[in-house]
């Protein structure tokens, strides 16, 4: 058995083959410390960057059930932060959080495909085409077209991006309606085209996530509402015997 990502001593803590206290703390943001220990390397200026502004595009999104969920489980537990916190994480799956890995899996494993090849394979199988649609932001997602931008401004945009790009064309083509590109897809795309592994894609939106739990659960202990949701969560459903 092995780990590469730290070691502790009675007189310094390791992390990455660096000394912490000397080498990373003071020295290094924490953005650049996610990146140094989910890689194994220190991000270079772009890698920061657009890490930064991935965490910072899918953090928060308003009252969804993972904070409402988080925030119930605090008014009813309120010394417990830390489960409240896991409580919003359990409910990050795809259809709260989006589907970034699922885009990054789609875009790596399709790279030289016709995207109108991609897209009739996926609609034929009656599946949906991971990283499109929202029920809010429509005809765009902002968050999307912010982080296109910038990809566009700074050159950041390789292959994996195109397809994204590609595929919101073929989605059009093939569905016979626009489908919104949402923030998962320039997540996924973006971060494959600055050299991240495909299974690091979820880490971005879980990590960010958890900043805005916490934001949420602050918020809750100095203006509560958690048992005023649950309350009108009962209000709103019928009960039929």
């Amino acid at each position: 058995m092995k780990t590469r990502i730290s070691q502790v001593y009675p007189d310094r803590v390791e992390v990455r083959g660096r000394d912490l206290t000397g080498d990373l703390m003071g020295r290094l943001t924490f953005t650049e410390h996610f990146h140094l220990l989910l890689t194994g390397d220190q991000p270079t200026a772009e890698q920061r960057f657009f890490l930064d502004l991935l965490l910072v595009s899918i953090a928060e999104h308003g009252l969804m059930p993972t904070n409402v969920a988080a925030r119930m489980t605090l008014a009813a537990d309120p010394d417990s932060l830390q489960g409240a916190v896991a409580a919003g994480i359990l409910g990050c799956g795809p259809v709260i959080l989006g589907t970034s890995d699922e885009c990054a899996r789609l875009l790596a494993e399709n790279q030289g495909r016709d995207p109108r090849e991609i897209a009739r394979e996926i609609h034929a199988a009656g599946e949906k085409m991971p990283g499109f649609g929202h029920p809010v932001h429509t005809p765009v997602d902002p968050r999307a077209e912010r982080i296109l931008e910038l990809a566009d401004e700074h050159g950041v945009g390789g292959p994996h991006t195109e397809l994204a790009r590609g595929l919101r064309d073929a989605v059009t083509e093939v569905w016979g309606k626009p489908l919104t590109m949402n923030v998962s897809m320039p997540i996924a795309s973006v971060m494959l085209d600055l050299g991240f592994p495909a299974s690091a894609v979820k880490a971005v939106p879980i990590l960010a996530r958890t900043a805005s739990l916490l934001a949420h659960l602050a918020e809750e202990r100095e203006d509560p509402i958690g048992l005023g949701l649950a309350a009108a969560a009962e209000e709103a459903v019928e009960y039929e015997r």
